[in-house]
């Protein structure tokens, strides 16, 4: 079996393809890729905050105060429209940004006035930022009414917070800050490392079955003096292999590049919340892993095997991402806990328990449940390939 392992491993490890899907990819491009995505948002947001809004104003004599403010030419340009009513179209042109209209009815006695309705035309589809930055301007407005009225009826500072807000509801979290941080981050960390493990897995998987089957050494390799359980085991474990260490490489460089990346307090905080997490919770976490890439692997190496060729292999893999994403998501859902059934639903139950694990409120009479279920599916799943690579109707197909 081991001979068979570490054939397929050193066939694996001369192929360039493997080294960049399992070393190259998890090291630079991910990186790349999160770290492109966030510069060209920040670049979207800071264009968005900076761009200069052309816009159009209704009722200006209304409010000379708004109209002063708007007086900044770095920041917006007045567009005499004219008559025209049409703002939809004038907007959806581009001619202008947006449309203030101020009512007559608009004054800065609101005790008298009343309440002012402002209407803001905008096209608030994408990523422009108007109603933001014209709502600073027309709070700051706002603000300064109450205060006048405040004043006029003469109202101590402590009874015009109580006018604005008769009762607060003061919130007191019992959940220390790791709970609350493994809440954010608990859930995702299953989801990122099932989606690396299946992923890492797929191509030593497809050239393990179908590409051997395309190549003409599986025939080689049937005839040889090792039994056939072996083989499978052979190349199961080295599926096994290749997922689980695409996926560490891919964690450990992203918590890399973020450390190198990240500045000051950032990385005070990160240190201090990985610190609070025992080390007894990442050998657990490392742990549930196994079954849960021996199922990839069982499931992987069952589908190369039936496939006539690598690209037949690739088709029926592909969906597999699918039925992964399912059960992170459920693990997400509110309400769904590591209690009772969910315990014993596999693959979400992992998810689950991963999230406790970080967040610090593991009960760890259910690792029983599950263990117990994923290694049972996961033996389920060994024993039908060793099965199905028996068949010679499969591997001759």
């Amino acid at each position: 079996m081991w001979l068979v392992f570490l054939k397929e491993l050193k066939e694996l490890l001369r192929d360039k393809k493997t080294l960049f899907f399992m070393i190259a990819l998890p090291l630079l491009i991910f990186p790349l890729i999160f770290g492109g995505v966030a510069f060209v948002t920040k670049q979207a947001i800071e264009k968005a905050e900076t761009k200069v809004l052309k816009y159009a104003m209704v009722g200006a004599e209304y409010a000379p105060v708004i109209v002063e403010h708007l007086q900044q030419p770095d920041k917006f340009e007045l567009v005499d429209i004219g008559a025209e009513t049409d703002y939809a179209t004038l907007i959806r042109n581009e001619t202008i940004d947006f449309v203030l209209i101020i009512p007559n009815s608009y004054n800065s006695d609101v005790l008298s006035a009343g309440q002012s309705t402002i209407q803001l035309y905008l096209n608030d589809a994408g990523l422009n930022l108007v109603y933001k930055r014209v709502n600073e301007i027309v709070k700051e407005q706002s603000d300064r009414f109450q205060l006048e009225a405040f004043s006029t009826l003469g109202l101590e500072a402590s009874q015009q917070q109580a006018l604005l807000e008769p009762i607060v509801l003061e919130k007191v979290n019992t959940a220390d800050d790791r709970e609350n941080w493994g809440e954010k981050i608990g859930g995702m960390l299953p989801y990122l490392l099932f989606i690396l493990c299946l992923q890492g897995a797929m191509f030593p998987a497809t050239d393990i079955g179908a590409g051997e089957k395309e190549r003409g050494t599986l025939e080689t390799l049937l005839i040889s003096p090792i039994d056939r359980n072996k083989i499978v085991f052979g190349k199961f474990f080295t599926i096994a292999f290749a997922g689980t260490m695409t996926a560490l490489i891919t964690v450990v460089s992203m918590a890399g590049w973020g450390l190198v990346l990240s500045q000051g307090m950032a990385v005070k905080f990160v240190a201090d919340f990985m610190g609070q997490i025992g080390v007894l919770d990442f050998i657990l976490i490392f742990l549930m892993l196994v079954p849960v890439v021996a199922i990839f692997a069982a499931v992987l190496l069952s589908i190369s095997i039936y496939a006539k060729s690598f690209k037949e292999a690739q088709s029926y893999m592909g969906p597999l991402v699918i039925f992964v994403i399912i059960p992170v998501i459920l693990a997400l859902l509110p309400g769904v806990e590591l209690k009772g059934g969910w315990a014993w639903v596999p693959l979400t139950n992992v998810a689950l328990a991963m999230k406790e694990l970080v967040k610090g409120t593991m009960d760890y009479f259910q690792l029983i449940a599950i263990f117990g279920s994923t290694v049972l599916i996961a033996g389920a799943l060994i024993a039908f390939c060793v099965y199905w690579f028996k068949q010679e109707k499969v591997l001759f197909r």
